[in-house]
């Protein structure tokens, strides 16, 4: 199999691809020749109108299949370059080198060399796309995936191939974010150790606390060694290490660090290795539908750490816990990009239509004056008294009015939210529900991002155009009065979902999949031909 050569098997097979298609690519072809390969060129080419484009403007001369030393280097750094595909998690069975090889070993004429001329066109594209962008089409899989994924002109692709060093053209395909680089990384650590057995058995015990004893804690002694948390030891007692391992392992996990493991550190400490292999294959994969600058200074949140940072030249300024969508169909927060332009100080609730007749009309229908801290307008912005509706005469479909809560305290959105304008009607903002934060999972809100310390957040946002980002905002929020603040330097807001990620430190983190998206992620890529490599043992 020709993806199971060394490099140095590689050059052999380019030096017998070379040794093949001579005899037909000489430096002095006759005519016919000539004419036959550029006809089987254009004949293959017309049904991709990017590559017959190119070949067209190249006179239909070869970028492979050639005698020359650049169409060699070409040959060799492609058959290398899907050698790695599998590295970077992508579906083998798209590019089938070991066919392209066959077909080049076995021309034998001028048209045998311009269909493979073509097939080697056509298998670059689709290779290089998928590894730039993805293999899969996001919004494909998960409906809430509403990224745009950036594609690169494939002709443009092809003309930079034929003039670029090779080897250098394809290691730029590559994402070149340091997060891609680490992933990959930790993709060939956890290959490396599920060759050797994984994490060892699981821990059969459904919580563990400081001072147990018993073959549950030598299991989970063993379980964090082999994750590398613990180092090796005889302790037959969950004792100040363990317990210091365990809240390591707690951190890297997004879970709260008593250094108890409870049910819901139990069950992440029992997820195999081959499944966080999986995790981090899709983390690559999501890596790639990104493929863009984040911004020198952006607001990344990442809806399975229940998180929201504004991060500066790769350095985080300040984090916060954050809620997010629950995990109901029309709740779950979407994920996409935009640009925060302002923020409101005492914001003034627009109940959007949707809850407003899903979750209030009914509670107003059996109590009209449920909800009291709502108020309901008509279509002229006036207040209307609520005695003067028959609310069991309307629906859904035919509720005639805006309801809106008014600045305070109590308002759902708390004291201040952040704008990035959007057709999904999501925003960061505050929440008088306070007490949500202190939870592992915090999947509640109907979308929008509620943050833990919102004025924080505002202070640093802030502190690029004012010396006291503080006092301006509570000289704004004292008021009372709803204000618009607008940021003199926007900046971009990433939505993302990430169940793997590398820390600032190095460390690989993991997540649950709280919406469920990675596993048909997985499942998509799985059936586009990407597998766990075949491990024994």
């Amino acid at each position: 199999m020709i993806l199971g050569l060394s490099r140095a098997g590689l050059r052999g097979v380019a030096l017998a691809v070379t040794v093949a298609v001579a005899q037909f690519a000489g430096p002095a072809p006759v005519a016919a020749g000539v004419t036959a390969f550029k006809q089987a060129v254009a004949e293959a080419a017309s049904s991709d109108r990017d590559v017959a484009d190119f070949y067209r403007e190249n006179n239909y001369e070869p970028v492979w299949t050639g005698a020359d030393e650049d169409d060699a280097a070409r040959r060799q750094a492609l058959f290398l370059a899907l050698s790695g595909a599998q590295a970077h998690g992508l579906p083998l069975n798209r590019y089938d080198a070991d066919a392209l090889y066959a077909m080049l070993r076995d021309v034998g004429s001028p048209r045998d060399r311009g269909l493979a001329e073509v097939a080697l066109t056509k298998t670059f594209l689709r290779f290089a796309q998928d590894l730039r962008s993805g293999a899969l089409i996001p919004a494909e899989v998960v409906r809430d995936i509403k990224r745009e994924v950036t594609y690169d002109d494939r002709t443009k692709t092809l003309e930079r191939l034929s003039r670029e060093n090779p080897r250098a053209f394809f290691r730029s395909l590559t994402p070149g974010t340091t997060e891609y680089a680490r992933l990959m990384k930790e993709k060939a650590r956890l290959e490396h150790l599920i060759t050797q057995g994984g994490w060892g058995p699981t821990v059969q015990a459904k919580s563990l606390e400081p001072g147990d004893t018993g073959t549950a804690v030598f299991a989970l002694r063993n379980r964090l060694i082999a994750m590398g948390y613990l180092r090796r030891s005889a302790s037959a007692s969950y004792d100040g290490l363990m317990q210091k391992a365990v809240q390591q392992f707690q951190e890297d996990h997004g879970l709260n660090t008593d250094g108890v493991a409870g049910a819901t550190t139990m069950k992440q400490i029992n997820v195999s290795a081959e499944e966080r292999l999986k995790s981090v294959i899709v983390a690559m994969e999501r890596e790639r539908w990104f493929n863009k600058r984040r911004g020198y200074r952006h607001v990344l949140v990442n809806l399975t750490d229940f998180s929201a940072r504004i991060v500066e030249n790769d350095r985080i300024a300040f984090a916060t816990r954050a809620v997010v969508g629950k995990n109901v169909s029309d709740r779950r927060s979407p994920e996409f990009s935009d640009v925060m332009e302002f923020m409101v100080i005492n914001p003034t609730w627009n109940v959007p239509r949707s809850i407003a007749t899903k979750e209030y009309l009914p509670m107003m229908k059996r109590n009209p004056n449920a909800a009291g801290h709502l108020r309901l307008y008509d279509s002229r912005g006036r207040v209307v008294n609520r005695a003067n509706i028959n609310f069991a005469a309307y629906t859904a479909r035919n509720f005639p009015y805006a309801i809106k809560q008014p600045p305070s305290s109590r308002n759902a959105l708390g004291l201040v939210k952040f704008m990035f304008p959007n057709k999904y009607n999501i925003y960061l903002h505050d929440t008088p529900q306070k007490s949500l934060f202190a939870r592992d999972v915090r999947a509640f809100s109907h979308g929008c991002i509620r943050l833990q310390q919102p004025f924080e957040f505002a202070y640093e946002l802030l502190s690029k155009q004012t010396d006291d980002p503080e006092g301006l905002f509570h000289s704004k929020l004292r008021t009372g009065a709803e204000t618009k603040v607008d940021l003199e330097q926007p900046l971009p807001v990433h939505i993302m979902y990430r169940t793997a990620f590398i820390d600032a430190k190095g460390r690989a983190q993991y997540r649950d999949d709280v919406y469920g998206r990675d596993a048909l992620i997985w499942q998509a890529l799985e059936r586009e031909g990407v597998s766990l490599p075949d491990i024994q043992g």
